[in-house]
């Protein structure tokens, strides 16, 4: 396994690019750990797809340096790189056997035959592939063929990664659970360097260490699930992971307060001081405050802090609720718990914790 670098990487299409949106990939600069599994999320046309390119060796970047182990590899092959890849469908042979498949990538390697079946072995296990050693491919599901594709990815154990690109689509819902399930063990077990390209929030915070989450060809944050939760650096990250996201509203600044239609709601001591030159505000400079659903607390009108609020519906999901309040013009949801009654005077409060100021989309620390 490899510790893959990004030295102030960047990719364009364009010839000659002059401006940011010419990039499809923005330049990002870190360092991700070798034996960790990472996740690539974002919506179509993203990015993300390119980046992963880039660290395979089917792309070469326009600008910067990939680096595995501190080795430059920005213009090796993926077979230089000692890369598997499992792509959104099965690469596979047919007319071979599952044993065959699984056992092509190590035989391609004149890897001793003892050392092949007892790999095989170990991967069909972690894949419950074991019952169709014998059978053709071209005589299973969908579902049993991509098994195989990843399992070709996975039987070598002296790759300096393994890239999954969206390798679950052909996959019906109930399998995706359990694949995903496998593909963590066979991580926690071996401990390789797993990264996996996905639009699917759920499949990414469940399997990866960190997720890196891409927004129009821009890193906007690589962080744990939780960090990505509780702290979004970014709107679109507030916006993309949760659901619903998080809630936005338009704001200006008083010290240390928002305010929201003349409404004034705390925030965290220091949020306006780590602003430069706040005595100067940027033409079309834009101020947001968020707050995610499960962290509005409900109330009574009247309490202390609380702000008056207009319940304009309530969904029963079965574990909890999902208050849906007016607050002036803006809309605000609010996720409670099953057995929370819901005042006919409502209120909310925005707890400083976990009340974000954005300042042009970013978060302000």
């Amino acid at each position: 396994m490899a510790t893959i670098q990004f030295d102030n990487l960047g990719h364009s299409y364009h010839p000659h690019p002059s401006k940011p949106d010419d990039y499809a990939l923005r330049r990002l600069s870190q360092e991700w750990e070798d034996g960790k599994a990472y996740a690539l999320l974002g919506p179509s046309g993203c990015g993300k797809s390119t980046l992963l390119n880039i660290i395979s060796g089917l792309l070469v970047p326009s600008e910067g340096r990939v680096l595995f182990d501190g080795l430059d590899v920005t213009r090796c092959t993926p077979e230089e790189r000692n890369i598997a890849q499992v792509f959104q469908f099965p690469v596979i042979y047919d007319t071979m056997t599952v044993y065959e498949n699984l056992a092509f990538p190590l035989r391609n390697r004149k890897v001793p035959e003892a050392d092949v079946d007892r790999r095989v072995r170990q991967v069909a296990e972690a894949l419950d592939l074991t019952a169709d050693l014998k059978k053709r491919a071209q005589r299973l599901t969908p579902d049993a063929k991509q098994k195989i594709s990843m399992g070709r990815g996975l039987v070598r154990s002296d790759v300096a990664a393994i890239l999954f690109d969206e390798p679950l689509t052909v996959i019906d819902p109930h399998t995706k659970w359990i694949l995903r399930r496998k593909l963590r063990q066979i991580h926690e077990e071996y401990r390789l360097t797993m990264i996996y390209v996905t639009h699917d929030q759920v499949e990414a915070l469940t399997f990866a260490d960190k997720v890196a989450v891409m927004y129009e060809g821009a890193m906007v944050q690589l962080g744990t699930p939780q960090e990505l939760f509780e702290a979004p650096r970014h709107t679109f990250v507030g916006y993309f992971i949760g659901s619903p996201g998080i809630n936005l509203m338009p704001c200006t600044l008083g010290g240390d307060q928002a305010i929201v239609e003349g409404i004034a709601i705390p925030l965290a001591p220091g949020s306006a001081a780590a602003l430069p030159n706040r005595d100067v505000p940027k033409l079309g400079e834009k101020f947001e405050l968020g707050i995610r659903p499960e962290f509005v607390e409900l109330t009574r009108s009247g309490a202390n802090g609380a702000i008056p609020v207009q319940v304009v519906g309530v969904d029963d999901l079965g574990t909890s609720k999902l208050a849906t309040l007016r607050m002036g013009s803006h809309t605000l949801k609010a996720r409670l718990s099953e057995d929370q009654e819901i005042p006919l005077d409502a209120a909310i409060r925005f707890p400083t914790r976990w009340t974000k100021l954005y300042h042009d989309s970013y978060l302000v620390n």
